[in-house]
């Protein structure tokens, strides 16, 4: 097993480049931490769980083929030269993160939701590196928490209960049977009602919070609502235990009435900027907004300044930072009338709008420290479909100081990740393509970001090496190939529209150069993101295409020309009858080792569809079976496959984009 060493943070000024992370992360063997640790001070870190604890692992009647998920399979270090602490956890786009102390040893261990019913968690560890984070992949992943979550004492035991979504926008209620060293939780109510009945509704893409405001030892639930209220309920006797009671008290908590304006509260006006990546100034914002929104709500309690009374937090949709509202009063009578301030009030946050916050002392110093999942609001959320998981510390002065844009770092080149694995250099191992939906630094256009294998075949090491330039489209879904018969690599690129466009490698084998040929070289008769695979499915010499597209149907197009000379003839718009429902990803690979191609479709909810070749090399006849791969719910939703054998073990391994941006990664662990 490795681990991530996090040490140094340094100031968005001192940072290498736009990338992150802004700590020097350096990936060691477990063995060697101990040694390293005397070389470096107050570090932080993530260790990677081992393959065994991972979920994933699945094992097929397709001839015995099992597929074992790991996350840190081999090192891949990311554009500013810094190995990724996780790099095949799946990307982040909509991370929302809560710091509590769930199995009260003191410190604060981290949930993260990023997919709809389904938490991450990260436990806080102390260790004689420094303290770390280590991810515990089969702990409480069997909740079922809906749209959002929420740990707190409900019934004043001193463990942290769970209140979550109820499909659709009710209030779901786990009471921890536990206790406080080993929580463990139980459904008490499917529906939270109140002393009357009457169901709580809380929108889903609200997410509410809980504390004893007033300190009289009841816990108090609060709402917040699209109009920008927030309705209050206090806990009453039985809840937690069965009863699962609140009181409704009002839904005008406070008189606040929190309003979002496209330039937060500064100025009034439509933005004319937004943040730019790490280390740059200001980007231009282009849009023009009403000046006063509600929206889609965010909500934390936390006593930031440490006066013994609970402050309060707002994100919003249309709110590019993050609102405070200071506590004037008391713990006993408790005073949120004062207007709200950007946050933090040093140095305000910008981002694309609809923060997540959440509060702790994650460094250990005795004051509360900030972690904020950018949900993506009205301010360009494309821009922050990577850098998305800040990180603010606070000092001794009470200000905070930004850290790092993704405090788990990753793969990840922003949404709708598509990786491919090819020997794009001809040094004989794999390399890692992956490309992407939009560029999150230039809206303009998507990428496919490299990353060479300075490795071995046997023993991968992926650096990344830059972009391949494919200016001017969206949604890149490479097919690599030799088309033109010169010996090296070229590009059929699906694109989000109908056209595939021909980029030619100009270059060699060793050291490739990528220019388009032609920008609409096969075009779908209908449909859009158009999804390319290259494969000789008729035993002619030559490579043809296989196309999927937004519909879920394949598009067949035959090579009619030859090995130098490329030409595509639509042969099928429904290839044989196949439809996956939406969003088609196709895939060849002989996967049963019988000597043909069979199809591997990812679909956008139902993982990887598996279509055997129960023809024969010249005369395909592509038959759904049962799928030998991964079951969906171990895949991310728009699942876009890959195949290579990574590790030079003979056997064909896997990995998997989808809406996060990031991979997944399956190593074929079955005997052959």
């Amino acid at each position: 097993m490795k681990s991530s060493i996090r040490c140094g943070a340094m100031r968005d000024s001192q940072k290498p480049d736009n990338h992150p992370s802004p700590h020097i992360v350096t990936m060691i063997p477990r063995g060697l931490a101990l040694a390293f640790a005397s070389l470096v001070a107050g570090c932080s870190a993530v260790y990677q769980p081992p393959a065994s604890e991972l979920p994933g692992k699945t094992t097929s009647a397709v001839a015995g083929t099992r597929w074992v998920r790991e996350v840190a399979p081999f090192e891949v270090i990311g554009p500013n030269g810094i190995p990724y602490d996780i790099p095949f956890l799946g990307g982040f786009n909509v991370p929302r993160p809560q710091l509590v102390d769930i199995d009260s040893d003191g410190d604060q261990d981290l949930f993260i939701q990023e997919m709809s019913d389904q938490l991450l968690f990260f436990e806080h560890e102390d260790t004689p590196e420094g303290p770390m984070y280590r991810w515990r992949p089969r702990m409480f992943a069997d909740l079922s928490i809906g749209e959002w979550y929420r740990f707190v004492d409900i019934d004043n035991d001193g463990d942290q209960d769970l209140l979550a979504e109820e499909p659709f926008s009710y209030v779901r209620l786990y009471r921890n049977v536990g206790g406080p060293l080993s929580p463990d939780f139980e459904l008490i109510a499917d529906t939270l009602r109140d002393n009357r009945g009457a169901p709580i509704f809380s929108d889903r893409q609200n997410i509410p919070n809980a504390a004893d405001i007033d300190c009289d030892g009841m816990l108090d639930l609060l709402i917040g609502r699209l109009v920008g209220t927030v309705t209050r309920y206090e806990a009453v006797g039985g809840v937690g235990t069965t009863a699962s009671q609140f009181r409704h008290i009002t839904d005008r908590f406070e008189g606040i009435e929190l309003v979002g304006s496209p330039d937060g509260i500064r100025n009034g006006n439509v933005p004319t900027q937004r943040f730019g990546p790490l280390g740059a100034g200001p980007a231009p914002f282009s849009g023009g907004l009403p000046t006063m929104r509600h929206g889609a709500n965010t909500m934390a309690l936390a006593d930031i300044d440490g006066d013994g009374d609970v402050d309060f937090f707002w994100g919003d949709f249309f709110e590019p930072g993050l609102l405070f509202i200071e506590n004037r009063g008391s713990c006993t009578e408790p005073d949120l009338g004062a207007e709200p301030q950007q946050f933090p009030l040093n140095d305000p946050l910008e981002t694309s709008g609809y923060n997540a916050p959440t509060f702790g002392d994650m460094d250990g110093d005795g004051d509360l420290d900030l972690l904020i999942g950018v949900l993506g609001g009205a301010y360009n959320p494309n821009m922050t479909t990577a850098d998305n998981l800040l990180h603010l510390t606070q000092n001794a002065d009470d200000g905070f100081q930004l850290q790092t844009r993704r405090f788990i770092s990753q793969i990840d080149v922003g949404s709708e990740s598509v990786p491919s694995f090819v020997d794009l250099d001809g040094d004989g191992d794999l390399d890692l393509l992956v490309g992407n939906r939009i560029d999150p630094e230039d809206s303009t256009t998507s990428h496919v970001l490299r990353f060479e294998n300075v490795g071995t075949p046997t023993a991968p090491e992926f650096h990344s090496a830059g972009r391949i330039a494919m200016d001017g489209s969206y949604h890149n879904a490479p097919a690599f190939g030799d088309l033109d018969g010169d010996g090296d690599l070229d590009i059929i690129l699906g694109t989000w529209r109908a056209d595939l466009r021909y980029i030619e490698n100009t270059g060699s084998r060793r050291a490739p150069r990528f220019q388009l040929k032609d920008s609409v070289f096969v075009q779908l008769p209908r449909g859009s993101n158009a999804t390319p695979a290259l494969g000789d499915i008729d035993a002619d010499g030559d490579l043809d295409l296989i196309v999927g597209e937004s519909d879920g149907t394949l598009n067949l197009f035959e090579n009619t020309g030859d090995r130098s000379i490329p030409r595509f003839q639509l042969i099928s718009e429904e290839y044989r009858d196949i439809d996956i429902g939406r969003r088609s990803f196709p895939a060849l690979i002989d996967i049963d080792d019988d000597g043909d191609l069979d199809l591997a479709v990812g679909t956008e909810t139902n993982g990887i569809v598996y279509y055997q070749n129960q023809g024969n090399v010249s005369h395909p006849a592509f038959t759904r079976v049962e799928s030998p791969f991964p079951a969906p719910e171990s895949l991310p939703r728009l699942s876009t496959p890959t195949f290579g054998d990574v590790d030079g073990d003979g056997d064909t391994d896997l990995v998997v984009g989808g809406t996060g941006g990031g991979a997944y990664f399956f190593r074929h662990d079955s005997p052959r």
